[in-house]
């Protein structure tokens, strides 16, 4: 790896990846202004549509290559350097694509789920701690300004709300609502949670596509904490919130907004006598209770993320979420579809099943 520069490729240029593509050429632009501790090069991209991938170079002037065994080979040759890949590609080809560059020596960034089954996670973790890779694992939520002030009010969570509501498009339908939407909230519940999952009940239905696209989730974990997750690709509106309750505290988070609501209930009561500053009165919050808003430094999350993905790589250091985290979540992922389709069946709830029209 060249330490004085970190040459960085992208793979798949769909919605996705022009996000990925756009934030590396802006850090690469800022130059020093983007406060890496290695400076960052956009050095190739990987499209397999030969219209896009046209255009794409260009408007770019950089490589871009039809396939990864082209991308390799070109590397191979002294052609080009990458020593880091973000793979945007679907779900489904998210091992295939990400088995190879780790056999190269290549890190990685994969966008959630790491992988479409519990095997190929599995491989593609073998693969990381054969090669001594980096492997990320593009679960956004976890870089939410939200997420990070929220850090300093953890105490022992023991109930959580999540929502996660979308309208619906025809993105991502390779996967059900559970891996498309739902696993950001599992991830984030099981990075807070910190128990193994004892038990857990599920439904969902298909609505607009041929997978389910609507899902309700209860999570029991060993150390008694509680989830309820809700999930939705035919909503009307677009809603991301996670609600916890800890021992004196109701926490609330609106990943939308990157917005952090703590109500205290310890606060309140012990908050004169601490020579604590007073809390104005809100209409509708009973007394006894001290309301908090703690700062959040906005940020858009995909940059963070790819920001600490890039000291990860230069650091050596494991990510923030790493690619266990990502095994994990997937796991829990698969484990609810498992039980959604044991309630379909033990329900007969094929009768909601969409119509042709709309399956894949």
């Amino acid at each position: 790896m060249s330490r004085s520069l970190l040459h960085v490729a992208v793979c798949g240029a769909g919605a996705f990846g022009r996000n990925h593509i756009r934030i590396y050429r802006d850090l690469e632009q800022q130059g020093a202004a983007a406060s890496l501790a290695v400076p960052v090069r956009l050095a190739a991209i990987v499209e397999s549509d030969p219209s896009r991938s046209q255009a794409l170079h260009q408007e770019l002037n950089v490589p871009v290559f039809t396939s990864i065994e082209d991308l390799l080979e070109a590397r191979a040759q002294g052609q080009i350097i990458v020593d880091a890949v973000s793979v945007c590609v679907p779900t489904s080809q998210h091992a295939a694509v990400a088995a190879p560059l780790l056999e190269a020596g290549i890190d990685v960034l994969i966008e959630k789920p790491i992988a479409a089954t519990r095997e190929e996670a599995a491989a593609l973790v073998a693969l990381a701690a054969k090669n001594q890779r980096i492997v990320q694992v593009g679960h956004l939520e976890r870089f939410n300004p939200a997420v990070a002030a929220m850090q300093d009010c953890l105490n022992g969570p023991m109930f959580f709300e999540a929502h996660r509501l979308s309208v619906f498009t025809p993105r991502a339908l390779d996967v059900d609502v559970v891996l498309d939407l739902m696993i950001h909230d599992l991830d984030i519940v099981l990075s807070l949670a910190k128990s193994p999952v004892r038990d857990l009940h599920a439904v969902g239905l298909p609505i607009l596509s041929g997978k389910v696209d609507i899902a309700n989730v209860r999570v029991e974990f060993e150390s008694g904490c509680v989830a309820n997750f809700t999930a939705s690709r035919v909503s009307t509106e677009r809603v991301r919130k996670l609600r916890f309750f800890q021992p004196h505290q109701y926490v609330s988070i609106d990943y939308a907004r990157q917005d952090l609501l703590v109500i205290d209930v310890s606060a309140a009561a012990t908050g004169a006598a601490a020579g604590a500053p007073s809390t104005p009165a809100i209409p509708g919050l009973p007394a006894g209770l001290a309301l908090q808003k703690p700062k959040v430094e906005p940020g858009e999350p995909l940059r963070l993320e790819i920001i600490s993905f890039l000291e990860s790589v230069s650091t050596r250091q494991t990510p923030r979420v790493s690619a266990e985290d990502g095994q994990a979540a997937l796991d829990l992922a698969l484990t609810i579809n498992e039980a959604i389709a044991e309630h379909a069946r033990r329900a007969g709830l094929d009768r909601f099943a969409s119509p042709a029209i709309f399956r894949n």
